[in-house]
């Protein structure tokens, strides 16, 4: 694939931000409520999942049967541990090399977007300051099926008016490499997805990528500014 990268398309968590604590004790305490097992390698299949497939997958341990309406309420009441440990999130969240990330994209003039499952995207993103710095945001509010169907990426995609060809996805979950790929992206894969050889790019954290070897893919930055 030789077409221009003209935006980057961000996973939230666990790229741009970590939560992974979080969301592991709010789901434990919601487990431990229902007497259901949970550890923290079942925590790690929950990575890029949707909040009620989550808990599908945590439910694979429970001894009782539950009905929908039960579910829904499970789901609400994990969310709502989870939105109080998010209250308490700054700044400080951000993941080593992310801001400096953003920053050199911005002055390369590509376009960048969040594209989350999470529907509490707007208050983390309120939380560490960077509410209404990107150019769009798709996340969990805006769609029905979560990765790794592409839907979150192809309207970030819709959103920053650009053909999904020319964008890339940068994802730590294998979920969302996935995701990306069905949506004909191209995909840095970063943390946990560093090691998935679908993955078009690699690099261990946004820190470690080496963008001036992606460069080559990146639109030119002397089409659009001098300083680059």
């Amino acid at each position: 694939m030789n077409e221009p990268i003209l935006g980057v398309i961000f996973d939230l968590d666990g790229v741009i931000v970590s939560t992974d604590d979080c969301h592991y004790l709010a789901w434990k305490r919601m487990a431990d409520e229902e007497g259901i097992p949970f550890d923290r390698k079942v925590n790690e299949r929950l990575r890029g999942v949707s909040r009620m497939a989550s808990l599908e997958i945590i439910l694979e341990k429970a001894t009782k049967t539950y009905t929908e309406e039960q579910k829904v309420e499970m789901a609400t009441r994990k969310n709502g541990y989870y939105v109080e440990l998010i209250q308490q999130l700054t700044a400080d969240a951000m993941l080593t090399g992310a801001m400096a990330t953003l920053e050199m994209l911005k002055k390369r003039g590509v376009k960048i977007a969040i594209g989350s499952s999470s529907r509490n995207t707007p208050i983390i993103l309120r939380q560490i300051g960077l509410d209404g710095y990107f150019d769009a945001v798709a996340d969990g509010n805006q769609i029905t099926h979560s990765k790794p169907d592409p839907e979150v990426f192809l309207l970030g995609a819709k959103l920053l008016n650009l053909d999904p060809k020319n964008c890339m996805v940068v994802e730590d979950a294998d979920a969302g490499v996935e995701a990306a790929l069905n949506g004909g992206m191209r995909v840095l894969g970063v943390g946990s997805a560093s090691a998935n050889p679908k993955a078009t790019f690699t690099a261990a954290s946004l820190a470690d990528a080496d963008f001036d070897e992606m460069r080559k893919e990146l639109i030119p930055c002397e089409r659009r500014t001098t300083e680059c």
